[in-house]
């Protein structure tokens, strides 16, 4: 099997001060939705008051994969209250996400620098942190899988790989 490079999550602690670095809405906007859904980059830069089902609190989301690589492959993504309570008055008034790809990139690593976050934060390790915590918290590998948008169980166990302290600190909950 070839060697898959395993990207380091958040931990919750840096996860919270990340959340908590944003200053203005377009922060927000960028990390909350990452950290709190698990979105791809382009995923969230390409969301438009269509996708949000308000009365479900979802998203529908397009992501990548589908027949082709025509991004046709359509998974729902549950919302959180905190990040409803940012797209809603901002939807409200656009039609469109305010950013694109990259400058979402250089604003994640701007707040986690402000942050003072050690280790490198990318849109991509904002997805493997809400994936992680997801699990830490109890969400099943199943629900992960749907929510991340995965077509094979064997994709989303790689963020299975929990550190040492983890794993101690699970043993001792459970013994």
């Amino acid at each position: 099997m070839a060697y898959q490079y395993v990207r380091e999550p958040l931990i919750s602690d840096d996860a919270d001060s990340l959340v908590n670095a944003c200053e203005t809405v377009r922060e927000k906007l960028i990390v909350w939705p990452m950290v709190d859904c698990g979105l791809r980059v382009s995923e969230l830069c390409s969301l438009t008051p269509k996708n949000i089902q308000w009365q479900q609190r979802c998203l529908r989301i397009k992501g990548k994969g589908g027949p082709f690589g025509k991004q046709s492959k359509a998974r729902v993504v549950p919302m959180s209250n905190r990040v409803r309570a940012v797209f809603e008055p901002y939807f409200a008034l656009h039609d469109r996400f305010p950013v694109g790809p990259r400058q979402c990139q250089k604003t994640v690593k701007a707040i986690a620098n402000r942050a003072q976050i050690t280790v490198p934060v990318t849109p991509h390790v904002l997805r493997h942190t809400f994936a992680t915590l997801f699990l830490q918290k109890g969400g099943s590998l199943a629900a992960l899988k749907k929510i991340l948008g995965h077509d094979r169980l064997a994709t989303t166990e790689i963020y299975l790989n929990l550190t040492d302290h983890h794993i101690v600190e699970e043993y001792h909950a459970k013994w």
